[in-house]
């Protein structure tokens, strides 16, 4: 019985071996150029004519679908270097798809990206996952949050469940990119890849950008943009639109050209060459021109505020010096007669007090400020914005503008939500000024210092607009939360091998 057992799996083993001989001399080597690839030609044409035939170009749609989505698919999931930086790329070219009129759910195809690879995190690696590293006070506070906005579902205040579903994506599910992240990044290398992705696409959305400022907008922009009044209303201000390149809106572009300066300003402590240098300043300025098209006030801030604290993190008599001179200019920026636009909305960013829509926004903070004291819950995840006027159109929630990510947490989660967002906040700002403090490897502190700036920046940015929810930064925010922790991790690794090759 044995021996017939042996003879049956030989038997087995030898056909999978002919097989794949067989495949291989006719696809490979033969390159189908014989009586095998003559007929599958010949009956995927037929296929093929027949799908056109009776479905018209969704057929051939559904083929290229199929030919180029697997691959993709399998790539995400067992290479995760190519499915984060796939995600990053998607999260920045997403809106440009969108206004050549496709309606397609891009917001969906990013959460199946997403989910490929928390897949991946599990499947990818034959030996356990090291859950260890992610016991951090980080991971303890997301996990915290991403449970809270699961308990709101049941928020007795809710008006609607469609809402919350619709929302938590943006606000908790996201999140979980942090550990894939953290995980998948385990060396220098990899954090040069996707840093140099990340200037590139920025150079890209700059450039078109300043295009959009004098050369204007294409024929699908200008239509986009004369779809809807209530475009036009928040676009074109003073005589003047606003740029927003190919990403969502004026908002999300300037606090993305805003990060990305600070990237390449923090980039130069990294480097000794002087034509990266240079370009590294170059890129800097472009950003920051670019971003002075966008007409946000609140961006304007963001860049002395990172600059107030890098002077903290790196006090010594050089940096102390240029910060006077930085100070300086600014100020000089600041009061300087103008009728220039740009500079003139430049200038009400640093005078909140005498600017009309500063003035509104915080009558209606006046105004919600009794509901957020009385509910501690909030009035359900979803109930502001977007989703609750398409759900609940006739709630009290439903038309208030929260104008602020702040605002937005506390009307719709409560004040012990607000508690919550901002002890996670304060927890990565922490852990990541704590780590670069402990790194030694020069390259290595100034991407944690860079990660620290945006950190800070977009907390700063997230009053004034509402800064962490929208692509590409609701993606980019938790890749730097994990660069922060991933350059001490790989700095230690460098310092215990540093040590065993000297013993």
């Amino acid at each position: 019985m044995g021996r017939l057992d042996t003879n049956r799996i030989f038997g087995s083993s030898n056909k999978q071996h002919f097989l794949k001989s067989w495949l291989y001399r006719i696809i490979i080597k033969e390159k189908l150029l014989n009586l095998f690839g003559l007929c599958f030609f010949l009956f995927s044409g037929i296929i093929i004519a027949l799908g056109i035939g009776s479905t018209g170009i969704i057929f051939p749609l559904i083929i290229l679908a199929i030919l180029i989505g697997l691959p993709v698919v399998y790539a995400i999931v067992f290479f995760p270097v190519f499915g984060m930086i796939f995600l990053l790329v998607s999260a920045y070219l997403l809106f440009s798809v969108t206004r050549f009129g496709i309606d397609f759910p891009f917001g969906t195809l990013m959460d199946g990206i997403e989910l490929l690879l928390l897949l991946g995190l599990f499947i990818k690696r034959r030996e356990p996952i090291e859950w260890r590293i992610h016991k951090d006070p980080i991971s303890i506070m997301i996990f915290a949050w991403i449970g809270y906005n699961i308990i709101e579902l049941i928020n007795p205040e809710s008006n609607s469940m469609m809402a919350w579903f619709f929302t938590i994506r943006s606000v908790a599910f996201v999140m979980l990119m942090y550990f894939v992240f953290r995980f998948h990044i385990r060396s220098v290398k990899v954090i040069r890849m996707i840093l140099k992705t990340w200037l590139f696409l920025s150079l890209l959305a700059a450039v078109y950008a300043l295009k959009q400022e004098y050369l204007g907008f294409s024929a699908f922009e200008e239509t986009w943009l004369h779809s809807d009044p209530l475009i036009y209303d928040l676009l074109f201000i003073d005589g003047h639109w606003r740029k927003f390149s190919f990403l969502s809106d004026p908002v999300a572009f300037s606090y993305n050209m805003v990060i990305s300066s600070i990237l390449a300003i923090c980039l130069l402590n990294a480097t000794t060459k002087i034509w990266k240098r240079i370009v590294l300043i170059s890129m800097a300025f472009i950003f920051l021109w670019a971003m002075s098209s966008s007409g946000t006030r609140g961006a304007y801030v963001l860049i002395p505020a990172a600059l107030f604290f890098y002077t903290v993190l790196n006090f010594n008599k050089t940096v102390f010096l240029l910060a006077i001179v930085a100070a300086m200019g600014i100020t000089v920026l600041i009061f300087i007669p103008t009728s220039n636009p740009t500079l003139y909305r430049f200038q009400s960013s640093f005078k909140p007090s005498t600017d009309a829509s500063y003035l509104l926004r915080k009558a209606n903070q006046d105004r919600i400020r009794p509901y957020i004291i009385t509910h501690p819950l909030g009035g359900g995840l979803g109930a502001t914005g977007v989703w609750g006027k398409r759900f609940s159109p006739n709630s009290l929630l439903a038309n208030f503008p929260p104008d602020s990510g702040y605002v937005r947490v506390a009307v719709e989660l409560g004040w012990l939500g607000l508690l919550i967002f901002c002890i996670l906040m304060f927890v990565i700002l922490m852990i990541s000024i704590q780590n670069y403090f402990r790194i030694r490897d020069p390259e290595l502190k100034a991407y944690c210092l860079a990660m620290i700036l945006i950190i800070f920046a977009l907390n700063i940015g997230n009053y004034p607009q509402e800064a962490l929810v929208q692509f590409p930064t609701s993606i980019y925010f938790y890749l730097v939360a994990a660069l922060a922790s991933v350059t001490w991790q790989i700095d230690k690794s460098i310092t215990k091998k540093s040590k065993a090759d000297g013993e």
